[in-house]
């Protein structure tokens, strides 16, 4: 039978209900799903290209227009690009069926009373989260569905009246009402800067609206918004910008930039606010705002058209000019991992690039894999990773070479945000996150423990290191440095060569939208293994990098270390920044910094202090005194074993739909990582030489007493400069070499040992002409941690000997004479290095006493017969 098209619409209303089964939704049954940062859909990557649709008058009982001018407006929809709409209340099923149809998905509303202090009345609270549930079983889990927002904007005056906790919980409270409604559905609530603090790890996404009309502004803010999302996808919900006081020419060219920024920053999707310009508020019209891509009679506006051509680039124009990539797998007997890491990076959706695979010796069929995978084999002996790094970068015929780990695997737009990174602000190289997979329970541990591979950031968009598993440069910045160190077979290899490149001048970049899924270990030993060998990668970078590790062992960081929520230090008190009297635009969190006890639990080293007060407890069997260690070293080891409790603890909330057992588990097997990580890990220092009493200098024999130094200058150069090139000189020779902070006095600390060293303090005088003479004053000082040891030996050396105990005097006493014969020695040879560079440094500013400045150079004509000889005459003036 011919059924004529203007009766579909009933008709499809019929089918969707009859018998009270929505017989439609039957054509499509598999629900959206989340992979690191992206959005699935059938298990592709679904780029979320979207517009907000309402609210409306109420017709026919919904507040949605007739079925008829939505037909035309979801068709639109599709004409212009969009694949995904956003309502504001849960829309009847006959509209979900409609955008099932034309292949929309749906962004689902669910309305309740946030504009008021709903928590104030406990009933009122009970019955929004009834309502709730009821909002999302009304939905019968339509396939059509993308998500369910929980939220719009709660009120920055609510949330700061309830409190951020307090607000938290609530919905987290309507998160699991409306879980247990549709157990496979996605839940974001909808966040705006002003509450941008909300911390919400529960939810399946993260959602924001922004309405920022600079584009600097607008693009850097998307950027700490990835960076506040972690490594859940980010969907932009709302953009826009109204037509009516601005124009409808510039609303086009804000909402062009704005969803190609969106995108471009790693969002999984964008909603243009709104469709039209028909818009009601509280049962009343607006009309005086024109936000939409239609007008009221849906006539197009021009942004319809710049949104067609912004989404039909999403995320990134296919038109180059793109610069050739090579992607670099190394790996050595990786065959388990190594087929799944192939076949991604063979689905790059990227125009122009090549696949490497850097066999190191394998035994296993890694050959064989990659060959049967199309990649282009490069075969070496076991030398290591760096080695294979460099034989890679050898290999590679593009601009950019990427590096993969073989148990990675990349998002199908990885290279697209790796070359954009690279081309759009000169840096040298890039990265990414690294994301770890569904990998069954230990791996979600292993994730959940420290020491996993992680970025260290300067700002947002700046990084001071990125790890392996995803990192790209430029092949010139990798070939200017001399590629890869080769003493870096295993780790370290990565923070070594960002810390030279950054050294040579050049800067690291980071796109949180250049993902990596990257396995972690699934099983305890592998991991305890991997932190061992971590441990032995650090021991050689110390050895090669001493000023940037502290006396016990750790790497210093100028940047913020991004780590798992575990990682971060329990009961460390956040603030809130609201803003005087509550009005600020953007509401943040404060969180210092982790104080001295915050960082010696997290540190390895902490379980030398625990095992030294374990053994001074246990001679207390012998003299009761020694006792005295017992406390702290109780104290100690509940701390730790506390932390790692504590730790375990917030690393797995409670899932719905998970038993309790299952978290149990959860937890206490990473609070049992969270104890080894650091055994492993200080394991693999003290094997290689990294301890709190290494050396690296002979003993000297300079007496330790102040020291004041001068060196005279005939060339003028930054009073800076001569600090840096003392400290740089001194670093080489070995010498532990920190420099002062804005509020020290003095300018850097040297030593030799951990018990005695020398601050050096400097002055630069001006005398005219380029001249200068730089001061130089060395203090000897002792360590303060020494003199805190020595004075308790010398308090129980005494008590001992008041208490008839001579033999234990006598041996505590030793102890402190030993103890201050190695801060003597500490300090004299710290003194001795000193004074010895300091005259290098003499003796290398006297022999340029007679250069001159070079002249500045002028330009030369082209031609002539004197050209050549001029140039030649200026490039030696230049070279002296």
């Amino acid at each position: 039978m011919f059924v004529h098209s203007s009766n579909w619409l009933e008709i499809a209303e019929f089918l969707s209900t009859v018998g009270g089964r929505p017989l439609l939704r039957t054509m499509a049954t598999r629900r959206f799903q989340i992979h690191g940062r992206s959005i699935l859909n059938e298990g592709r990557k679904l780029h979320v290209r979207g517009v907000t649709y309402g609210t409306f008058q109420p017709s026919g009982g919904h507040p949605f227009p007739p079925l008829e001018t939505v037909r035309r407006d979801f068709e639109a929809m599709v004409e212009a690009g969009a694949n995904t709409l956003r309502t504001y209340v849960p829309p009847p099923l006959w509209l979900l069926d409609l955008a099932n149809q034309l292949g929309l998905k749906v962004m689902v509303g669910l309305a309740w009373e946030q504009h008021v202090t709903f928590l104030d009345d406990p009933d009122r609270a009970r019955a929004i989260v009834a309502e709730v549930g009821r909002q999302v079983r009304g939905c019968e889990a339509h396939p059509a569905i993308l998500c369910y927002a929980l939220g719009n904007e709660i009120p920055a005056p609510i949330v700061r009246w309830h409190g951020k906790s307090r607000t938290e919980r609530f919905l987290e409270q309507l998160y699991r009402e409306a879980k247990a409604a549709d157990p496979e559905g996605l839940f974001t609530y909808v966040n705006y800067p002003s509450t941008e603090y909300l911390e919400l790890p529960f939810l399946d996404l993260a959602a924001f609206n922004v309405f920022l009309e600079r584009e600097e502004v607008f693009e850097a803010y998307l950027a700490r918004l990835q960076n506040l999302s972690g490594d859940r996808p980010l969907l932009v919900t709302e953009v826009g910008i109204d037509s009516r006081r601005n124009g409808e020419e510039v609303q086009a060219e804000v909402l062009g930039w704005q969803v190609r920024h969106a995108f471009a920053t790693g969002a999984a999707g964008v909603f243009v606010f709104s469709w039209t310009d028909e818009w009601h508020r509280g049962g009343h019209e607006v009309l005086d705002w024109d936000f939409g891509l239609v007008d009221r009679e849906r006539r197009p506006k021009p942004s319809l058209e710049a949104i067609r051509e912004a989404y039909a680039e999403a995320p990134f124009p296919t038109a180059g000019p793109w610069p050739r990539v090579s992607v670099v797998v190394c790996t050595h007997n990786g065959a388990q991992t190594l087929s799944e890491c192939l076949a991604r990076a063979g689905d790059l959706t990227y125009p122009r690039f090549e696949l490497i695979v850097v066999d190191d010796g394998s035994s296993d069929a890694s050959r064989e894999i990659a060959d049967e995978r199309g990649a282009r084999v490069v075969a070496t002996d076991h030398r290591g990773l760096s080695a294979a790094r460099n034989a890679g970068i050898a290999a590679a015929s593009g601009e950019i070479v990427a590096f993969l780990d073989d148990d990675a695997y990349p998002d199908p737009d990885w290279l697209y945000y790796v070359a954009a990174a690279l081309r759009a602000d000169g840096h040298a190289g890039t990265g990414g996150p690294n994301i770890p997979p569904d990998d069954g329970l230990v791996a979600e541990c292993v994730a959940a423990a420290p020491g996993g591979p992680i970025h260290v950031l300067i700002s947002d968009r700046e990084a001071e290191h990125v790890p392996g598993c995803n990192m790209a440069f430029r092949k010139s910045a990798l070939e200017e440095i001399g590629g890869f160190d080769e003493r870096f077979r295993v780790a370290g290899d990565d923070v070594d060569v960002c810390w030279r490149l950054q050294e040579a001048g050049w800067t690291l970049g980071f796109s949180a939208g250049a993902v990596v899924m990257h396995r972690r270990r699934d099983s305890v030993r592998r991991y305890l293994r991997q932190q061992y060998g971590y441990g032995k990668a650090e021991a050689l970078l110390e050895r090669k990098w001493p000023s940037r590790y502290n006396r016990a062992g750790s790497s210093r960081w100028s940047g913020r270390i991004y780590g798992s929520p575990a990682s971060r230090t329990p009961g460390r008190r956040r603030m809130v920044r609201y803003g005087t009297w509550g009005g600020g635009l953007f509401q943040s969190i404060y969180e210092p910094a982790p104080g001295r006890l915050g960082n010696l639990l997290l540190a390895p080293e902490v379980l030398l202090v625990i095992a030294a007060l374990g053994c001074v407890a246990a001679l207390g069997t012998l003299w009761a005194p020694l006792l005295l260690a017992a406390p702290p070293f109780l104290a100690a080891v509940l701390a730790v074993l506390g932390r790692a409790v504590l730790s375990g603890w917030q690393a797995h909330p409670r899932v719905p739909g998970r038993s309790v057992f299952g978290t149990f588990q959860r937890r206490e097997l990473t609070a049992t990582l969270f104890l080894l990580q650091p055994v492993a890990r200080l394991a693999g220092r003290l094997r290689n030489g990294l301890s709190p009493w290494r050396r690296r200098l002979p003993p000297g024999a300079s007496l330790p007493r102040p020291r004041t130094i001068e060196v005279w200058s005939e060339s003028w150069r930054e009073p800076g400069a001569f600090v840096q090139l003392l400290q740089d000189s001194l670093a080489s020779r070995g010498g532990y070499v920190r420099s002062g902070g804005p509020f020290d006095r003095w300018d850097l600390e040297l030593r030799a040992g951990p018990l005695g060293g020398v601050k050096i303090r400097t002055a630069v005088e001006e005398h005219g002409s380029g001249r200068q003479l730089l001061r130089v004053r060395i203090l000897p000082r002792a360590s303060a941690r020494g003199v805190a040891v020595a004075s308790a030996l010398l308090a129980l050396s005494a008590y001992a000997a008041g208490s008839g105990r001579p033999q234990f005097a006598i041996a505590i006493g030793s102890a402190l004479l030993l103890l201050i014969g190695l801060g003597l020695e500490g300090t004299g040879t710290a003194m001795n290095l000193a004074l010895a560079e300091l005259e290098r440094l003499r003796w290398a500013v006297s022999a340029q006493k007679d250069r001159r400045r070079p002249p500045r150079v002028q330009a030369v004509p082209l031609g002539g017969a004197d050209a050549d000889t001029e140039i030649d005459a200026v490039r030696d003036e230049v070279r002296q």
